[in-house]
C-alpha cells in the first residue's frame, strides 16, 4: 500500500515550494501562504491565527527547508528569526493544488413528489436522536442532503421542542418569539396565524440572512384541514436550469424586493436578492419566495414582461403536484426543513373541528453543519 503522504523529492523556486508525494500527485505552496499558515502562531486553546502577514514582506522566502527525519517539513524564513515546521499529513489534507483538481460534487439529494412513498428515508425516532449520537449525525445529514426531515413521536409540552432543537444548538430569535405560535388568533401580525390557507413559501425572505432552517412542532392537530405541503425549491431550479435555461437565468439575475411592515414592530424592512441563488461551484445556494411578502418588481423596463413571465411559471412550479409532497402532521411530530431551500405551506383548516397547534423554531444553516462537523470530527 502507498503511503500517500510520504514526501520523495522537494524543490522550490522563486514563489514557492514543489512537493512530488509518493502516489505521483505534486502540490506546490506558496511562501506567504505557508507563512500564513505556521502552525506556531496558532494559539493553543482560541485555536485562532496570531500572525499578521503585514508583518513580512511580499517577498518573504525560506532561507534552508529541509524534511526531518521524523518526516516533517522544516522551513527555515530569511524575515523574523521564525522557523515553521509542518506536519506532512496536514500539507497533503490542506494541498490548494490537489484540491483545486477535484471535481465538485453536491451533497443534495433532490426529491419531487415521488417522497411521498419514501418518507421512511428521512423520518426518525425522537428517543433515537435524543439518545444517540450516530442518529444525530444521521440526522443531520439528513436535514443538509434532503432539505427535509419528519421526527416522529416527540414530546408534546408546550416548547418541549427545546429540548430536542438543543441536541444541535442555539435557536435563532426574531421578533415572533421563540418558540412562535402557529394557531388561529385574531388580529395576527402573520397569515400563518389564521385558519386559511397558505401557498407554498420560504420564511422571512425581508431579512438579509433568512433563517436557515425551521422547525415546526405539532402538539395537536385534530382539526379537519390544515395537511402540510413541500416542495424542493432546488429541484424545481434543477428543473428550469435543465429544461427552461433562459427563464433559470433570469430569476438567477434579476432582483426581487421583499418587504416587512409589520404593525406590532417599530421596523421595515426591505431586501432585494434574484429568487435563485447559486454558489462559487455554480450550486444551488438557496431559494427566495414568497408571494405575500413581495414588494413591487423594480427591473430594466426590458426585461419586465420577460421577468413576470419566468417569475409566473417559477410560482406554477413552485405550486405543481408533479413536485409536491403533501401530509398531515401528527401529534409529536417535527417537521424539520431547510427554508433557504423547501418551501412549504397548508391547506386551509377548520379551527371550529378541532384544534390545531404548531410551535415554530429557528436555527441557522451553519449551526447544522458545524454541529454535524464537530461529532464526525472533521480536520481543520
Amino acid at each position: 500500500m502507498i503511503e500517500t503522504t510520504k514526501i520523495i523529492k522537494i524543490s522550490n523556486n522563486s514563489s514557492a515550494i514543489q512537493i512530488e508525494w509518493a502516489d505521483g500527485q505534486k502540490s506546490i505552496f506558496h511562501y506567504l501562504w505557508l507563512r500564513d499558515n505556521c502552525p506556531k502562531d496558532i494559539h493553543p486553546t482560541a485555536r485562532e491565527r496570531l500572525f499578521n502577514l503585514v508583518n513580512v514582506s511580499e517577498d518573504i522566502r525560506p532561507e534552508s527547508y529541509e524534511i526531518k527525519k521524523s518526516g516533517e517539513l522544516e522551513i527555515k524564513w530569511n524575515e523574523g528569526e521564525h522557523t515553521s515546521i509542518f506536519e506532512t499529513n496536514w500539507l497533503r489534507n490542506n494541498c490548494y493544488t490537489i484540491k483545486s483538481k477535484k471535481e465538485y460534487i453536491s451533497p443534495y439529494k433532490l426529491w419531487d413528489k415521488s417522497l411521498i412513498n419514501n418518507l421512511s428515508e428521512i423520518s426518525i425516532q425522537c428517543e433515537e436522536i435524543m439518545n444517540s449520537k450516530k442518529k444525530l449525525i444521521n440526522w443531520l445529514e439528513i436535514l443538509i442532503n434532503y432539505g427535509i426531515s419528519i421526527i416522529k413521536d416527540g414530546p408534546t409540552k408546550k416548547e418541549s421542542g427545546l429540548e430536542v432543537l438543543n441536541r444541535i444548538s442555539h435557536v435563532r430569535e426574531t421578533f415572533f418569539g421563540t418558540p412562535f405560535e402557529v394557531i388561529n388568533i385574531p388580529n395576527p401580525n402573520n397569515t400563518a396565524y389564521t385558519a386559511r390557507g397558505l401557498e407554498n413559501h420560504t420564511d422571512l425572505p425581508y431579512f438579509e440572512i433568512p433563517p436557515g432552517y425551521q422547525f415546526l412542532h405539532c402538539l395537536i392537530n385534530d382539526a379537519d384541514g390544515g395537511m402540510s405541503s413541500t416542495i424542493d425549491g432546488f429541484k424545481v431550479a434543477d428543473y428550469l436550469r435543465k429544461n427552461e435555461l433562459e427563464t433559470f437565468e433570469i430569476l438567477k439575475k434579476i432582483e426581487v424586493k421583499f418587504i416587512n411592515n409589520d404593525y406590532t414592530q417599530k421596523t421595515i424592512r426591505v431586501v432585494n436578492y434574484p429568487l435563485i441563488s447559486l454558489t462559487k461551484e455554480g450550486d444551488y445556494k438557496e431559494i427566495r419566495f414568497n408571494i405575500s411578502q413581495t414588494g413591487t418588481i423594480e427591473c430594466d423596463p426590458n426585461q419586465m414582461e420577460k421577468f413576470y413571465k419566468a417569475y409566473r411559471r417559477f410560482a406554477e412550479l413552485l405550486h405543481s403536484k408533479e413536485f409536491s409532497v403533501n401530509f398531515k402532521l401528527a401529534k409529536g411530530d417535527i417537521f424539520s426543513f431547510d427554508n433557504r431551500r423547501v418551501v412549504h405551506g397548508r391547506t386551509e383548516y377548520n379551527p371550529n373541528s378541532g384544534h390545531r397547534h404548531l410551535q415554530g423554531y429557528y436555527m441557522d444553516r451553519d449551526e447544522i453543519q458545524s454541529r454535524l462537523n464537530y461529532l464526525k470530527e472533521i480536520k481543520i
